[in-house]
């Protein structure tokens, strides 16, 4: 057994050089087969050679940033334009990648069409509304089915105060919860072999966690199906919520539904502020950029810590993560350089010349300590 021991702490010295310095294994080698390993993309990763390199050689599961959303796909009732969700979906399968829809409903005013919610200069009735609905979802899934593995059915319908459950709407004030319910239902009916999530963010948090409870009780008390809970994992350097996050994947188990991670990276600049004191500092946020020439090394050493720790919790728990996916292929490209103020920012594993950062190093190690050296051996020949 002492023998054992010491050979076991050797084999992980060696990994971990190793790994540091040859990178041997991509991201979806060193999950090896655990769960899928995605990444949130526009169409211009596919058209760019580099980009497109990095995402094949690491990811087996793509989700597009934009491209099949409300505003994209139909702007105008019956009017739908697929051009550039074609042209995703066509290049995914062409490389040999899995595809999320994102999203069929996304339950904020400001992100659906005015037209949705209008009949003329008066406000739509609740059934007009929901045949609307079943409409785009019927239009869209149809278009992709066999096509698309998986989608969003439902995307960011809890409310943000801690005084409602869902938020506020039209969609709730028309139909309450009940467009959900119906959402899942008809997706399912449409294609029933694609895997059907329900994305928001912030579900760690208790107030949010309680009510994702009511709404997945709700849905399966109807007898309607739903595969797994998409988490956003938007977080702020040295504010990962590791604990509240691990309560939420137990109690997920626990409702027998699955976990994807669906929009991972780490905010180096965070923006809570932003919000704050009802938005009082935001002139003074927008012309803050502190980083501009790089972002200091013992920043990037704690982020590599940060991503480490939270994959060591997701495979705690890989028999329920179906998914993890970061959001935006790398440093340059990544959201978090614009919103919600303009700034240098850095929440990737890979940096802006596509190169692996020290969280890339972290997550790999992480990923392949449980691996036993002869098997790393051959996994990484």
């Amino acid at each position: 057994m002492f023998f054992k021991s010491i050979a076991a702490v050797l084999c992980s010295l060696i990994l971990g050089n190793y790994v540091a310095a040859k990178e041997p294994l991509s991201l979806i080698d060193a999950v090896d087969g655990r769960f899928d390993m995605g990444v949130g993309i526009g169409s211009q990763a596919f058209r760019l050679p580099e980009n497109r390199e990095l995402v094949l050689k690491h990811f087996n599961y793509v989700t597009p940033e934009n491209c099949m959303k409300f505003a994209a796909t139909q702007p105008v009732e019956g009017n739908f334009q697929f051009e550039k969700a074609d042209e995703f979906v066509e290049l995914a399968h062409r490389h040999g990648l899995k595809v999320l829809g994102h999203c069929l409903i996304w339950a904020k005013d400001d992100r659906t069409p005015e037209w949705f919610y209008r009949d003329g200069d008066k406000q739509v009735e609740p059934e007009v509304l929901m045949q609307r609905m079943k409409t785009h979802i019927e239009t869209v899934v149809q278009r992709y089915k066999g096509r698309v593995q998986s989608w969003d059915v439902v995307n960011e319908a809890i409310g943000d105060r801690n005084d409602e459950y869902l938020r506020d709407s039209v969609w709730a004030k028309l139909l309450g919860d009940d467009f959900i319910v119906e959402a899942f239902r008809y997706t399912h009916e449409l294609d029933p072999e694609a895997l059907l999530i329900y994305n928001d963010y912030h579900c760690h948090e208790q107030w949010r966690r309680d009510r994702m409870e009511r709404l997945v009780k709700k849905i399966q008390q109807e007898n309607v199906h739903i595969d797994a809970i998409g988490i956003q994992g938007h977080y702020n350097l040295d504010d990962v919520p590791y604990q509240s996050l691990e309560e939420l994947l137990i109690l997920l188990r626990k409702l027998n539904v699955k976990i994807a991670i669906s929009e991972l990276d780490i905010d180096m600049i965070p923006r809570n502020g932003w919000w704050a004191e009802g938005g009082k500092n935001r002139d003074q946020l927008a012309k803050f950029n502190p980083y501009p020439d790089g972002c200091p090394p013992e920043l990037l050493d704690r982020q590599a810590e940060q991503f480490a720790k939270l994959f060591d919790l997701f495979e705690k728990y890989e028999d329920v993560i179906l998914r993890v996916s970061f959001w935006n292929i790398h440093d340059g490209e990544s959201w978090l350089n614009t919103f919600p103020w303009k700034r240098d920012n850095y929440p990737t594993l890979f940096d802006r010349n596509r190169q692996p950062k020290p969280a890339y190093h972290a997550v790999i190690k992480s990923l392949t300590r449980s691996i036993p050296c002869c098997e790393y051996s051959k996994m990484a020949a």
